[in-house]
């Protein structure tokens, strides 16, 4: 009992010691923007000013900020991206040829003028002087002349105009629904900088990283618009669609909608003339809008989301930490869905099923990738794959459907085949850079789940939820990396997790076990793979007695509690030395003849091949 109260403490002075790591920083933006929108034309004419607070340790002589638009013009490094991947997303490009032979054109190049995208600089000055600049591609270099000194600020002022470009990838104008704006990466947005220096991606169609901070929006549009925003909207009794008595404020047949977020990293709005605006109070929690166009095709489900989209709310705050802004705003618009601050733009004629999936899963980005700044374009498996997790944990308990074991089965179905498949890449290469978008999509969605389920089998699902909770009061508002979130593991379980986070985040290889022999007296088995894991060895005897061997891998240097699940419910635990990684084979002694044989009966256990971890076959 002293061991085990020593051990406790410990492990509750090392998550103080080891809350963040040393020498931490982030930088900071605060954007004041005034948008005159161009109905017509599809333009928009943008005023700028963005106080930027340098907390780096290092002087900056330059900034760069993306231009994400100009990435929808023919020639584009995103234009020559989808002809030259194995397999583009159907969505942006047109086979010219046949199934069995395709050639693919992008839908890029084929965009007239007044359909592509653009941001044109007109002028940008710091603390009131101009300033040189150059843009290459979607990437705009700013010299400076005054250089920013570690922890100092300086504010700029930016006048751009910008071409809305037709939808081809998340945000754009004119909808095949119908939505005239879906306004997302459409303003010049700082880069993100920190200890690796500057993320500087050319932007081909993936993924994201920007410093938080603050957003005033003040967008000026024709009168019978209806707009979803990021933030609060501060002047809703001026503006059309949100309160029964406003009195819409025009000048020159247009209205300004006035929003502000505080602490995010990206701001986004939709625009409509048929849009409708529902909301939804989630008890202690966010007000929730629903922003769409009504008719058969929309309005039933859309409303028959909003109650389970308020349970959602409450189960993310519970489990994965208290949502803490005060508003989250679902948009009809983009091409699919995605996730930006408080605010998710989402294609509405869908059934009931598929529209409130999308809605749990953006929603729950809301932690996965906004609350917690991941960097999406080098740990996209931890921005989607931690999203999908806790999506199905999510729904599967408000609809009660709650499994014993895995309930993310299918994701370790579709990782396995990828590893099977032989395009498998690491995880930790940058999202970009995957020769296939069907390697991409399944290690962010499937394998970064697989994570999770195999931490939770290795440190155990108790630890696993209080892990969560303890990385949202570490990193909450934060850039948080990978081997920050696996030290909130080591912190909180006392289980080293080095070899685990090495051997699954930055190779290809695969956990492959198999029940070699059975016999009277020994149980054998066997790694095949060279990758370490506990083992959960589940037995049924010939006189109907039941044993669960739990196994340990000597990397761990500690073990799991023992779990709940049902299958374990009066049934014997017993913990054996642990299996050293450099030995393949491992011998469980027995006294009584063996009826059955499962490594892992919960089914989390990621093996590429359960048919040999089953006795008998």
């Amino acid at each position: 009992m002293r061991n085990l109260v020593l051990v406790c403490f410990f492990q509750l002075v090392s998550i103080g010691l080891f809350a963040q790591r040393q020498g931490y920083w982030q930088q900071r933006v605060d954007y004041k923007m005034d948008i005159n929108v161009d109905e017509q034309k599809f333009q928009y004419d943008g005023k700028m000013s963005l106080k930027y607070a340098n907390n780096s340790p290092e002087t900056l002589k330059k900034v760069y900020f993306h231009l994400y638009y100009n990435a929808f013009q023919p020639g584009s490094a995103m234009d020559y991206r989808l002809v030259n991947i194995a397999d583009p997303d159907a969505r942006m490009v047109t086979n010219k040829g046949t199934k069995e032979n395709p050639q693919f054109e992008s839908r890029i190049a084929q965009l007239k003028p007044e359909d592509q995208g653009f941001q044109k600089i007109k002028s940008i000055k710091q603390n009131g002087k101009e300033l040189k600049f150059k843009i290459s591609g979607t990437i705009l270099e700013v010299d400076l002349t005054q250089p920013m000194t570690s922890n100092s600020t300086t504010n700029f002022e930016m006048e751009w105009q910008a071409q809305v470009p037709s939808i081809i990838r998340r945000g754009g104008k004119n909808t095949k629904e119908g939505v005239d704006f879906s306004m997302t990466q459409w303003y010049p947005k700082m880069a993100h900088y920190d200890e690796f220096g500057w993320h500087l991606d050319e932007y081909i169609g993936r993924e994201f990283i920007a410093p938080f901070g603050n957003f005033d929006v003040k967008i000026k549009i024709q009168q019978d618009y209806v707009i979803g925003a990021s933030g609060t909207l501060q002047n809703q009794n001026e503006v059309k669609g949100y309160t029964q008595n406003a009195k819409p404020k025009t000048q020159n047949g247009k209205t300004t909608w006035h929003f502000v977020a505080e602490n995010i990293h990206d701001f986004a709005w939709g625009a409509d003339k048929d849009f409708v605006v529902e909301k939804q109070t989630v008890p202690n929690g966010p007000e929730l809008f629903f922003v769409y166009q009504p008719g058969e095709k929309t309005t039933p489900n859309w409303q028959k989301t909003q109650e389970p989209s308020v349970k959602f709310f409450e189960y993310m705050s519970k489990h994965f930490g208290k949502y803490p802004w005060k508003t989250y705003t679902i948009v009809q618009g983009g091409d699919g869905g995605m996730e930006y601050g408080t605010v998710t733009l989402i294609t509405g004629e869908r059934n009931f099923e598929s529209l409130l999936g999308v809605i749990y899963h953006e929603a729950a980005h809301s932690w996965f990738q906004h609350l917690f700044g991941l960097n999406e374009t080098v740990d996209e498996w931890m921005d989607e794959g931690f999203t999908s997790y806790a999506e199905n944990l999510a729904y599967l308990e408000i609809f009660n459907k709650k499994l014993d074991g895995n309930p993310n089965l299918d994701a370790n179905a579709g990782y396995i085949d990828l590893a099977k498949s032989g395009v498998e890449e690491p995880m930790s290469l940058l999202a970009d850079y995957y020769n296939y978008n069907y390697a991409y999509g399944v290690q962010a969605y499937n394998k970064g789940q697989v994570y999770l389920i195999q931490l939770g089998y290795i440190i155990g699902e108790e630890n696993l939820k209080k892990v969560f909770l303890e990385f949202y009061n570490q990193w909450k508002f934060k850039h948080p990396t990978p081997n920050d979130f696996k030290r909130v593991a080591e912190n909180v379980s006392g289980i080293n997790l080095k070899w685990f986070q090495n051997l699954f985040v930055n190779t290809t290889r695969v956990i492959d076990y198999s029940v070699r022999n059975v016999s009277d007296s020994d149980i054998e088995l066997q790694n095949l793979s060279n990758f370490p894991m506990p083992i959960d060895l589940y037995v049924e005897y010939a006189d109907g007695s039941k044993e669960l061997f739990y196994i340990p891998a000597m990397e761990m240097r500690a073990e799991k509690p023992a779990e709940n699940f049902e299958i374990y419910k009066n049934v014997k635990r017993t913990v054996l030395e642990p299996w050293k990684w450099t030995n393949p084979n491992y011998n469980v002694k027995v006294s009584k003849k063996v009826n059955k044989v499962i490594i892992d009966p919960t089914q989390r256990l990621a093996d590429v091949e359960f048919s040999n971890n089953v006795y008998p076959k």
